[in-house]
Formats: C-alpha cells, sequence, structure tokens
C-alpha cells in the first residue's frame, strides 16, 4: 500500500511539474487559437493547428470525415486486448460575434470571436496530453486516452453527432470534458452528479396573410400583432400544457416582418429556443409546443408552419464518473477546490456522449478572485479568462484520465 501511495504521489507531482513547465506555452497556443476563431463546420485551420501540435508529440491523429475536428489516441505503457479506453473532449468552433477587448490576442476575424471558452477547452486538453505525455515512464496503468477535438458544437444539433456516427467512442468506457464558468474562480471546479444543463431547441414561426393598409386592419391579417401576441403569451400557453410553470421555457430572439410602416404584410417570422431541464419533457416538446401554438392561432384567419429543429438532451452527469473527476480537482489543485454548481438552462452537445456513455462535465473556475471588474457571462462580447485556468484544466482532465483507467482497469 506504502509503494502504491508513493508511486502516485511521484505520479502527481510528475504531472504537476509537467503543466507548470508548459504554463507559458498553453497561454501562447490558447492566444493563437483566441486570435484565429472559426465558425461551427469551417474549423479548418484550427483542425490544422491541433494536428501539427498533436503530431508534435508523436501521435496520430484522426480527421473526422466532414473534413474538421479529430480524434486521436494517446496509448499508455502496454495495454493488452482488453485494456480500457478514456476520452478527453474538447470543442474547437467559435461564435458569430464581435470580439470586442483591447488586447494583443482579440481576435483578427471579422464578427468571430472565441467567447464561449473553446480556445481554453483545446487547449487544456492539449496541455492534459502533453502531461501524459512527459510523465509515461511514471504511470502506474495501462490503457489509452482518446482526445476528442469537436467541431461545430455552437451548431445544432453539435458536431458529438458526427464523432458519434463515425464511430469514435466505440469501447470507450467514460468520457470528460470541462467548461469555462466565469460565475467559478480560478483554481476551483464546480461538480454536480446527474442533469447539469437543459435540453435546448431550436424553433421557427412562420405566419403568412393577405397583407393590407395600417388604415384598414379590421380588412386583412394583422400579422404584426399576431408576432407581438406569440412573444408574449407562448409561454404562459405552454404552462398550461406542462405540469409545473417553467418545465419548459421559450425565449424568442428574432422577429422579422415588414418594412413599410403604412403596410400590414403578408409575412412574419419568429425564431427562439425552447428549454427544458427535464428530460421526458424534452422528448415532449414538439407536440407541447405545436399544441401552445394551435391554442393561441385557431381563431385567427392567418396561416402558420413550425419549424422545430431538435437540439440536445440535457448533460447528465455519471455518479462514478464525477466521483473520479473530483478526486482528479483534488489531486491536481488540492482538498476543497471541488464547489458546488446548479443546473443551468444552457445547452452542451457533450450531452450525446452522455446517452451513450458514462462520463462527467465540469465547470471550469476562470474568474480572477483578485479582478475589481464584472464577471461577465459566456457569449459577452468582451469575454476573457485568467489564464491560471488553462494549466488549472490540462491536471485536472489529465488526473481524471488516469483515475478512470484504474477505475475501469479493476
Amino acid at each position: 500500500m506504502t509503494s502504491t501511495t508513493e508511486s502516485r504521489a511521484a505520479l502527481r507531482l510528475r504531472l504537476d511539474d509537467a503543466v507548470r513547465a508548459d504554463q507559458g506555452l498553453l497561454v501562447e497556443m490558447r492566444r493563437d487559437l483566441h486570435a484565429h476563431p472559426e465558425l461551427s463546420g469551417r474549423e479548418t485551420a484550427t483542425t490544422e493547428w491541433i494536428d501539427q501540435h498533436l503530431r508534435d508529440l508523436g501521435l496520430s491523429p484522426t480527421r473526422l470525415a466532414l473534413g474538421t475536428g479529430l480524434v486521436c489516441d494517446l496509448v499508455l505503457g502496454d495495454p493488452g486486448r482488453d485494456a480500457p479506453v478514456v476520452a478527453l473532449r474538447a470543442d474547437i468552433d467559435a461564435l458569430a460575434m464581435p470580439d470586442e477587448k483591447d488586447v494583443g490576442y482579440r481576435s483578427q476575424v471579422a464578427g468571430v470571436a472565441h467567447a464561449c471558452g473553446h480556445d481554453v477547452h483545446t487547449t487544456a486538453v492539449l496541455g492534459a496530453a502533453r502531461a501524459l505525455v512527459a510523465a509515461a515512464s511514471d504511470l502506474d496503468v495501462a490503457g489509452t486516452v482518446r482526445l476528442v477535438f469537436e467541431p461545430a458544437e455552437e451548431s445544432v444539433p453539435g458536431g458529438a453527432v458526427d464523432v458519434l456516427a463515425e464511430g469514435h467512442l466505440a469501447g470507450v468506457g467514460a468520457i470528460f470534458g470541462l467548461h469555462c464558468d466565469p460565475k467559478i474562480d480560478v483554481g476551483q471546479v464546480g461538480c454536480r452528479v446527474g442533469a447539469l444543463t437543459s435540453a435546448s431547441d431550436l424553433v421557427e414561426i412562420t405566419l403568412r396573410g393577405p397583407g393590407g393598409h395600417t388604415a384598414r386592419p379590421e380588412r386583412t391579417v394583422d400579422l404584426v400583432g399576431l408576432l407581438g401576441h406569440l412573444v408574449t403569451s407562448t409561454q404562459s400557453e405552454i404552462d398550461t400544457l406542462t405540469e409545473r410553470p417553467g418545465d419548459l421555457r421559450i425565449v424568442f430572439g428574432a422577429v422579422h416582418s415588414g418594412d413599410a410602416a403604412n403596410v400590414i404584410p403578408s409575412y412574419g417570422v419568429l425564431r427562439g429556443t425552447l428549454r427544458t431541464r427535464d428530460h421526458d419533457v424534452w422528448l415532449r416538446t414538439p407536440a407541447l409546443f405545436a399544441a401552445a401554438l394551435e391554442s393561441l392561432l385557431s381563431t385567427s384567419a392567418a396561416t402558420w408552419e413550425i419549424a422545430h429543429r431538435r437540439g440536445v438532451p440535457p448533460v447528465v452527469n455519471d455518479a462514478a464518473m464525477t466521483a473520479v473527476l473530483e478526486a482528479a480537482v483534488g489531486e491536481a489543485l488540492g482538498e476543497g477546490r471541488v464547489v458546488a454548481t446548479e443546473q443551468s438552462l444552457g445547452g452542451d452537445s457533450f450531452a450525446w456522449y452522455l446517452e451513450r456513455i458514462p462520463g462527467s462535465y465540469a465547470r471550469l473556475g476562470v474568474h480572477d478572485p483578485a479582478s475589481t471588474k464584472p464577471r461577465l457571462d459566456l457569449h459577452a462580447s468582451t469575454f476573457d479568462v485568467d489564464e491560471r485556468a488553462i494549466g488549472c484544466g490540462a491536471s485536472v482532465l489529465a488526473h481524471a484520465a488516469l483515475g478512470a483507467l484504474r477505475r475501469l482497469s479493476v
């Protein structure tokens, strides 16, 4: 027992030393990614960049068939045929929005920004790979760590669907990932057993009518008025169809209709998101939403169409693998660094992996506790991180991979 404890203590120091030695490089890598963001499905240069970093480690990555994103196996020790496989996942795409920070590494691509931390996620997984390679001679377990660099996470239903469809998670016994959280201080990680995020779908409602003059709205269908009615009344109508108010939440983000002040338009569109914390409610969402619109529009002379695009289910963390991840946080960052975190209404394509295999997704603290600046939310135009979080994430993921390999080897 003593020799095992001593060897793991030595391994912990070896991993910590490797991440610490890489800290400056990891910051440079993250800033390079941050300055050159690419939209979902267009991450060509990002994929090339990751590919080269993996090859520099002596690894052999495989591109996804769709052309962006890749997976790569890091073989540890001398694994036999039945040795376990554990996956670490990063998302690599950016958002269609401006980067309004005044920093040297701000986005050089107009209208595209890493305002959700995917540059940090990618660098942390690469950092974990670097640390595991550096500490390979001290490892006490054999197996494979599969590095998954998922494209198009910000799209619906997310690049995870492609990763799964191509069979890249076949044989994987557990999967882990981290997501930046500006509400949590750097050096802390938010963990939760069970549902961490919510299901999220995209919806578009198209209304049509004959159009007419604003002087005589009674002679036509007032589409703008109907759009306003839907914006203000759809949520309350949905609440009548669910067990509890708020079980299914609709928020509209776009309204388009008409151009002239004195013309009642013949066409209008509403776009929004439907979110629920409950997996069972998510399964019933298309029927619930359609029933709500039927109730609100049935007495109108307008015609309507619903385009309902299924998004992602909730991220539901496995209890055993969350325990592995929490232990990894303690090994990497010290005791007391795991903090409780609530289920959010945000969605994440990591959920698709957890529909297939056990794993855990956690929130990586990225806020500088000494900062007097406000804690900006994800997707803010000036979103940034305390870059010490990169090394924290790399170390946690490396320890989580080893902890899961040990557990799966028993």
